[in-house]
């Protein structure tokens, strides 16, 4: 069973990652706007992964005895300047996110939860990889700067991105 505290961290990382998936829609249409598509698949593909991470917490809480409380998810900013703005605020939320995760871990220690402290390492493993990508790519936007030619090769390279979220299984009746 989990402890009211940790239920109301959870529910509150789920908000977060709500948000996440919302703000990675809003790049998605954004570099569809500036005719950046494989930047637009690869923010929809980004989406799609934060749908399923706030799905497999909504999930674990459910199970484990807790209520899911959702709240009001806040409205993302809909301009980024550029298709490097972009990544850059892609990179910043999810050091922010990161950090949110970490914090959650350290009140799943503190409540004594292990079975939590346990599935909490699939995201913070996964927030490394997310860090990672995000960061490579911004870096890459940077070196090349206005070069459209580079520009287009990015965003090419961007478009064959693949998802990763598993098809979700069939519920038993």
């Amino acid at each position: 069973m989990i402890t009211k505290t940790l239920e109301k961290a959870i529910n509150t990382q789920i908000n977060k990652e709500f948000y996440s998936a919302y703000l990675y829609l809003s790049m998605s249409a954004y570099c569809n706007k500036i005719n950046m598509h494989g930047a637009e698949h690869w923010f929809r593909i980004q989406y799609e992964e934060k749908v399923f991470h706030m799905t497999k917490m909504f999930d674990y809480l459910m199970q484990h005895g807790g209520e899911a409380h959702l709240m009001s998810v806040g409205e993302p900013p809909s301009e980024f300047g550029s298709v490097l703005g972009t990544f850059q605020e892609s990179w910043k939320h999810e050091q922010f996110i990161t950090q949110s995760i970490n914090d959650l871990l350290d009140v799943a220690v503190t409540e004594r939860d292990h079975a939590t402290q346990v599935f909490l390492q699939w995201f913070i493993t996964e927030q490394v990889e997310e860090e990672a990508n995000v960061k490579e790519i911004t870096d890459r936007l940077k070196m090349v700067g206005d070069n459209g030619a580079a520009l287009m090769m990015i965003d090419d390279k961007l478009g064959q991105r693949v998802s990763t979220v598993p098809a979700a299984p069939a519920k038993a009746n």
